[in-house]
């Protein structure tokens, strides 16, 4: 536990310290905002600061904090060091410069942020990355909660039949105008994930578990994989996340005042951390008592057994259904968001106008579809959903070593001296992950390589073409 309350702290530390250094780095002044200056009603609404940080912390959430956390628990404390450090020094960062960067350019979408710094070929690529992502996120972001919805409800409403409800409200959500679902039940939707978080919070100091500590090793390791890339990769949400590039835009068009970015963004990162920080020790106790293999099915436990049955178990009944409904509100709040940032990244590519409610329709259908069949496949075989769901982790961290890249450009071109640096080391360490992930993952090329080699030879290469192009300027 000492291990684990040191994380704690160094985490809220990290906001406090290193997020004012960041801040300081973006210079926030008292200039019009997107929201005011581009309202239309529809995407670029204002809104109170307080709602802005719960809806962007709701949208980054997701399951990443929770079933991210867990999965990556299954590697000893190393996991209490990544999400720690990744959060402070990368994900934090990495979600501020996302939104700040859109705000000082009217709000664009993250693809417009990669073709302004990283130029149109680059753009392209991460075009079609993003959009992927985000069909990846609408698909792999429902069956988890319908399943737990379908045990909670009569035999008639099955998990096919809330797959089905959950993506009717996606629509409908994406087709409204911000302020009108979004704005207004998300907040509390985030208030009974951070309910969920402190609760079991409470019950760990109450419980105080011979958790392994730091100077003991890694602690206690399950998975069998290598620490590098695979724990980088599992625990993505909850350290650093490319979805969350795509979402801070979509919540940049909201924000009143620029010097709100700090606690929105940089906060609801810091927050999410402690979350998956909670869900790490929370799970590590878990698995301590009952090892990775569920006795009775003779299976190993999921991401969302162990979620359910900590709620159940720790938190009581009442507790138990208010943090089961908290699990089941994040996914679906980050499938719904992905869909409508996918709807805005396609009207911005084909300059489509979206105050008519029938051009929104027009891209929605569509990328509603797609998505639909990915669930599809995902349930038509056995493997599908964890096919999909690797490819989706994979996916989400090499958009987030697009957009390092991107905010290192940024910082190297509009900032003095050696401010780049604050992105420049998470872009080249994110890069030798990715990389590294690819090339020896079963879903990837599966090469009997020495990962260190191929993903430190990688970022290697994207550092000299860096200073070349910066010499050259």
């Amino acid at each position: 536990m000492i291990t684990f309350i040191i994380s704690l702290s160094i985490l809220i530390l990290g906001y406090i310290f290193y997020g004012k250094f960041v801040n300081r780095i973006f210079a926030p002044d008292d200039r019009i905002t997107p929201a005011i200056s581009q309202h239309d009603g529809v995407d670029f609404v204002a809104l109170p600061s307080w709602k802005v940080f719960m809806i962007q912390f709701l949208n980054i959430a997701g399951l990443g904090p929770i079933f991210g956390a867990i999965m990556g628990s299954q590697f000893g404390t190393a996991s209490y060091l990544w999400i720690v450090f990744g959060t402070i020094f990368g994900g934090a960062m990495h979600d501020f410069f996302a939104a700040t960067i859109s705000i000082r350019n009217g709000g664009e979408s993250l693809t417009q942020t990669i073709r302004r710094y990283l130029g149109k070929y680059v753009n392209w690529v991460m075009l079609a990355l993003t959009v992927v992502l985000m069909l990846l996120v609408t698909a792999v972001f429902v069956s988890g909660p319908a399943e737990i919805l379908a045990t909670l409800t009569p035999d008639w409403m099955n998990a096919y039949f809330w797959m089905i409800v959950i993506f009717i409200y996606y629509i409908l959500a994406t087709l409204l105008p911000i302020d009108k679902i979004i704005g207004r039940i998300y907040p509390l939707f985030a208030i009974a994930l951070l309910f969920m978080a402190v609760g079991i919070l409470v019950v760990l100091f109450v419980k105080w578990p011979a958790l392994p500590e730091i100077w003991n090793g890694w602690g206690i390791k399950h998975d069998p994989a290598p620490i590098f890339p695979m724990m980088f990769i599992s625990i993505a949400c909850g350290a650093i996340s490319g979805f969350h590039a795509t979402q801070s835009p979509l919540m940049a068009r909201c924000l009143k005042s620029e010097k709100m970015c700090r606690p929105v963004f940089y906060g609801a990162m810091v927050t999410e951390g402690i979350v998956a920080l909670i869900w790490a020790a929370a799970a590590t106790c878990f698995f301590q008592q009952n090892g990775i293999v569920d006795a009775a099915s003779g299976k190993a436990f999921s991401g969302a057994m162990v979620a359910t049955r900590i709620s159940k178990e720790w938190l009581g009944a009442v507790g138990g259904v208010l943090a089961i409904l908290g699990i089941v509100a994040a996914p679906i709040t980050s499938g719904d968001t992905a869909l409508r940032s996918c709807r805005l990244i396609l009207a911005d590519l084909f300059h489509i106008d979206q105050k008519k409610v029938g051009k929104r329709l027009l891209i929605t259908l569509p990328i509603s579809l797609i998505a639909m069949g990915l669930l599809i496949f995902s349930l038509s075989d056995a493997n599908g959903f964890k096919i999909i769901w690797r490819y989706f982790a994979w996916t989400n961290q090499t958009l987030a070593v697009f957009t390092l890249w991107a905010i290192t450009v940024f910082l190297a071109r509009e900032r003095k001296g050696f401010t780049y640096l604050i992105s420049l080391l998470p872009a080249l360490f994110m890069t030798a992950v990715s990389s590294a992930y690819i090339c020896i993952a079963p879903e990837g090329f599966g090469l009997n390589v020495n990962p260190f080699l191929v993903g430190g030879s990688c970022a290697l290469i994207l550092l000299i073409l860096f200073v070349v192009k910066q010499r050259g300027k």
